[in-house]
């Protein structure tokens, strides 16, 4: 399959976007992508999306959002996996333009989260896991992720508060991005002090909804060899792995196995070791899921990813700078877009334009995009030359 570049992107600011209809914020993101790639037209789109069918009672997002910018006659359709969908829009794009069946290809994430009342969206949210064994007995993610977090603490001797820094990282990045729907930091005290949602994870474990789009063009990369202006980002690894929706029926709760074999085949893709990776953006829906993942890709040892956050090898200076632009607790998680809104700051960390929030000299990012409490897990690894 031939090389991919992503030539151009684009974001909404993830909020409560109540004035604008989920297909206007998709639009948004995707004019900003044409802009900034400077093209008026592409051949195909790619939308990922997990919950318009239940919260916006509309599906068949493909026709409803080309026809929108524009582009109506082009293929065009949804992807889904759950809050993995907005990664597998990119790789869908990337797959069609990497096979030749298209030169350019368009992938966006866009999901609307806040019209509807907390019942109706944790419920939606719900439909990720398993239906037979999870949430027909009423379990939410924030309920599975306790359980996986309380067994992690009394595996491996950690307390609650040696995930705080998690949080902290995070928070001190999303205080950099414009886009972020948190933009203030916070302390180790207002972590403490955090209102209990489901023993042990409180509210500064867990990462908020909301509303946003985010949108990138793909075309091969011969296309644009030597093209003057902006960076063209390669990409290096791309690889999806998919386990047990249900966390009783995996080998192991306490390790992603899709993660440790989605990062390795990725690896191999793009020929290289964790150790060459510049940064990570980690699918941080709890503080929990920063250290599996951590440990699934080689970073950290078996329970030992709060080590690293505790010696600060996660911040902007550290080893392995992760969340760099909030990640999902401070930017925000409109599920179905989050993996696109991952790719979107790696490319703008690795053209050098995230402002305060950039990282010298980096040259390799790594995203990963969990759909689910781990069943299906996304990863990319970009270049830049």
């Amino acid at each position: 399959m031939q090389e991919i570049a992503i030539i151009g992107i684009g974001q909404v600011p993830v909020g409560e976007h109540w004035g604008k209809r989920l297909v206007e914020l998709a639009g948004d993101a995707i004019f900003a992508a044409l802009e900034d790639a400077e093209l008026t037209q592409v051949e195909a789109l790619y939308v990922g999306n997990m919950m318009a069918g239940q919260l916006d009672k509309q599906s068949h997002l493909g026709a409803l959002i080309s026809d929108w910018i524009g582009m109506r006659g082009i293929e065009a359709m949804t992807v889904e996996a759950a809050c993995g969908s907005g990664a597998l829009a990119l790789r869908t794009a990337m797959m069609a333009v990497g096979s030749g069946i298209v030169t350019s290809a368009l992938a966006v994430g866009v999901e609307k989260m806040t019209d509807t009342s907390p019942l109706e969206t944790t419920s939606a949210l719900a439909t990720a896991a398993s239906a037979d064994w999870e949430s027909i007995h009423g379990v939410t993610f924030v309920g599975l992720n306790a359980l996986i977090m309380r067994r992690y603490m009394y595996e491996y001797g950690w307390k609650h508060e040696d995930f705080a820094l998690f949080s902290i990282n995070a928070h001190a990045n999303g205080a950099k991005n414009p886009n972020a729907r948190f933009q203030t930091p916070i302390t180790a005290d207002v972590y403490k002090k955090a209102v209990m949602i489901a023993d042990p994870i409180n509210l500064m474990d867990a990462s908020p909804i909301g509303d946003g789009a985010a949108a990138v063009i793909v075309v091969p990369a011969d296309l644009v060899k030597g093209r003057k202006g902006k960076s063209n980002i390669r990409i290096a690894g791309s690889s999806v792995s998919t386990d047990s929706l249900a966390v009783h029926d995996r080998q192991d709760p306490l390790w992603l196995s899709a993660a440790e074999k989605s990062a390795k085949k990725a690896y191999d893709q793009a020929g290289i070791g964790p150790e060459e990776i510049d940064f990570f953006e980690v699918h941080d829906a709890f503080t929990i899921m920063s250290a599996l993942s951590l440990e699934a890709c080689g970073f950290a040892e078996r329970g030992q990813g709060p080590r690293l956050a505790l010696d600060g090898e996660i911040t902007p200076e550290g080893k392995i700078p992760i969340t760099t632009m909030g990640g999902l607790k401070a930017r925000g998680h409109p599920v179905g877009a989050t993996g696109m809104y991952q790719i979107v700051e790696s490319v703008t960390q690795l053209r050098g334009e995230a402002g305060p929030a950039q990282i010298d000299g980096v040259k390799v990012g790594m995203t990963q995009n969990i759909g689910g409490s781990g069943a299906t897990i996304i990863t990319h690894i970009l270049k830049t030359d």
